[in-house]
C-alpha cells in the first residue's frame, strides 16, 4: 500500500529505523501508524480533510497537521522552528518541575528560605548566599558573577557537543543525540523511540503553556503555583482567573 510505504520511509528516514516491517504483509510498527504518516491523528479529527497543508506529511513527532499561519512552509524555517520548539519544550519541563518542587518541599517541612520560584534567585544577594533546596552541601552560591560564568561555560560546552559533536560522540543528531546522552538506552528500540519522541513533545508543549500560566500568576497574584492552587481549592468562586481578571478592568485601575 502507498500509505504503508510512506510511513515506512518516513520512520526509517526520520527516526533512523532500519527495519520497520517484516514478513509478507510488511506490518508497520504501532508507533508509526498512530503518530506518523498520512493516517496519523490530526488536529481536527475526522474533519481534517482539506485542513492539513501538503507539506505536513507526518514525518516528525507531534505533527498533527496544524499550521494555519504557514510557518512550516519553508523546509529550512521548519527545521529551525522544530529545533527551537524542542529545546524550549525541554527547558519548560525542567522549569515547571523546578517551580513546583520547592514549594511542595517547603509545605512538607523542608527548610527552604524562599520556595517561590520567582523570588528564590534573590537569595544569592542575601547574607550567606543561596542554598539549593535549603541544603548548603548541594549548591552554596554566593556570587552572581561566578554563577553566571559557570552557567555560560557549562551550557556552552553542552550545546557545542549537541550541535557540532564532541567527546560524547561525533556526527550525532543535534535534536536527539543518543549514545552517551542516552545512558538508559531508551532509544534502543525504534518503535519505543518513535513513541517517546511524541510523548516528549506533547508533554513539552503542555509544560510551555504551564510556564506561561506561572508567569501570569506571578504577575497577578504575587504567589507561587502551589499557593495559588491551594487558594483556589479552598475557595474556587473567589480565587480564580476570572475574579482576578476583573481587577484589571479599566474602571478598577
Amino acid at each position: 500500500m502507498a500509505a504503508t510505504s510512506f510511513v515506512q520511509q518516513a520512520v526509517a528516514k526520520t527516526l533512523g529505523v532500519n527495519k520497520v516491517a517484516k514478513g509478507k504483509g510488511k506490518a508497520v510498527t504501532k508507533a508509526a501508524v498512530e503518530f506518523y504518516g498520512p493516517d496519523r491523528a490530526k488536529w481536527l479529527g475526522p474533519y481534517s480533510d482539506g485542513a492539513v497543508p501538503s507539506y505536513l506529511k507526518g514525518e516528525y513527532p507531534g505533527d498533527y497537521g496544524w499550521d494555519t499561519a504557514g510557518l512550516s512552509a519553508d523546509p529550512d524555517t521548519f527545521a529551525a522552528y522544530r529545533e527551537a520548539e524542542l529545546m524550549h519544550a525541554r527547558w519548560a519541563m525542567l522549569g515547571a518541575l523546578g517551580c513546583i518542587v520547592p514549594e511542595l518541599l517547603a509545605n512538607n517541612g523542608t527548610p527552604i528560605a524562599e520556595p517561590v520560584w520567582f523570588k528564590a534567585g534573590a537569595q544569592i544577594f542575601a547574607d550567606g548566599g543561596l542554598d539549593y533546596l535549603g541544603n548548603p552541601s548541594l549548591v552554596h552560591a554566593q556570587s552572581i558573577v561566578a554563577t553566571l560564568i559557570t552557567q555560560v561555560v557549562l551550557m556552552g560546552l553542552v550545546e557545542g557537543y549537541r550541535i557540532n559533536g564532541g567527546p560524547a560522540g561525533e556526527g550525532l543528531d543535534k535534536n536527539y543525540p543518543g549514545e552517551a546522552f542516552d545512558p538508559l538506552g531508551l532509544a534502543d528500540d525504534p518503535d519505543t523511540f518513535a513513541e517517546l519522541k511524541v510523548k516528549e513533545i506533547k508533554n513539552g508543549r503542555l509544560a510551555m503553556v504551564a510556564m506561561f500560566g506561572f508567569f501570569i500568576q506571578a504577575i497577578v497574584t504575587g504567589e507561587g503555583p502551589i499557593k495559588n492552587l491551594q487558594d483556589h481549592l479552598a475557595d474556587p468562586t473567589v480565587n480564580n482567573g476570572f475574579a482576578f481578571a476583573t481587577k484589571f478592568a479599566p474602571g478598577n485601575l
